[in-house]
């Protein structure tokens, strides 16, 4: 036989091969676990969905407010438990706070009411990860995958959420909005059931260890305060008008129907850009997409003030949403 007829073998060629093969066999696990947390997300990521629908004027502010100072404990709480523990720890407290809510709501008690929405806020907190958790177990190639899929199921939780709303606020009828949020408990009991089945590696005591960069030496970076700037902007205006809309649209007759929908258009307006922001990003600059963001919300504010018909509430609510996209990056660490 003469080898020389044939192919050369390319020794480098091979071993991209068998990488490629080997990064397949590996990401069984990423796919899985990627699988599990989008659907996970789906249903266990409507409790501040249906909380933003049928949220008063506190509520809201304390759900939004709970969510925000539990980023960094939740952050902490993950690197010492593992994201499987900390995630099931979760959706329980979520499950919970939809109990509680729903027991406020019977009982007529304001304090319980707030406590309820605290509570399903400590839970969102750890909810807003999952699309890096499904990362973890990931190799190169199908990392973006795995976030995108979850990513996906984000936008599937606005449309279960505001759906749920609707089919369950009369089931405890005369007492309105207590189904919902007992329907919160149920959807996040089936969350931990497949929380239950994701297998991600604890953290080893080396990365326990790592600290990344000092918290002061971040917050020095200018880019840092640009960013922190706008996200305070932006999310304190989303805030506002979130609030307001729930008011707003039953005080000028609309039924909960109309404002279920309006918070579900605003929740798909904050998932769907993310599948192109990036793109987005990569071709006009952060900055350009920051001032973006930004016109959005001053549109949402025009929309609001032309009228009070639903689909003025529905346009305004999509361009508050739409607005997320302000915000600037940072490296890692």
């Amino acid at each position: 036989m003469n080898v020389s007829e044939g192919p050369a073998y390319d020794p480098d060629s091979a071993m991209t091969v068998q990488a490629q093969i080997d990064s397949a066999a590996g990401d069984r696990l990423a796919r899985r676990n990627a699988l599990l947390l989008a659907v996970a997300q789906s249903v266990g990521g409507v409790t501040a969905s249906i909380v933003f629908a049928l949220g008063g004027l506190g509520r809201i502010r304390a759900a939004r407010l709970r969510t925000a100072c539990g980023m960094l404990p939740a952050g902490y709480i993950m690197r010492h438990l593992g994201r499987r523990t900390s995630y099931l720890s979760a959706a329980m407290l979520s499950g919970l706070s939809g109990l509680i809510t729903c027991f406020g709501i019977i009982q007529e008690s304001f304090l319980v009411l707030l406590l309820g929405t605290i509570c399903s806020g400590s839970a969102g907190a750890f909810v807003q990860s999952y699309r890096f958790a499904a990362a973890d177990t990931a190799s190169d190639t199908f990392r973006h995958k795995a976030i995108s899929w979850v990513m996906t199921c984000g936008v599937l939780a606005g449309i279960i959420g505001q759906q749920t709303v609707i089919a369950t606020k009369d089931l405890f009828e005369p007492i309105m909005f207590a189904g919902s949020f007992a329907a919160i408990a149920v959807l996040n009991l089936i969350a931990v059931c497949l929380l239950i089945l994701v297998r991600i590696p604890k953290p080893t005591a080396a990365e326990r260890a790592t600290k990344g960069r000092p918290l002061l030496q971040i917050i020095s970076q200018e880019l840092f305060i640009v960013a922190a700037a706008c996200g305070i902007g932006s999310y304190a205006l989303m805030s506002f008008v979130m609030t307001a809309t729930f008011l707003a649209m039953i005080g000028c007759g609309l039924t909960q129907t109309d404002v279920a929908l309006a918070i579900q258009w605003h929740v798909l307006a904050m998932y769907v850009p993310s599948f192109f922001t990036g793109a987005l990003i990569a071709r006009f600059g952060q900055a350009r997409i920051v001032a973006f963001g930004l016109l959005l919300l001053v549109g949402c504010g025009f929309v609001a003030l032309a009228g009070v018909n639903v689909e003025h509430f529905w346009v305004a609510l999509g361009c508050s949403g739409s607005a997320g996209i302000s915000a600037l990056s940072a490296r890692p660490q």
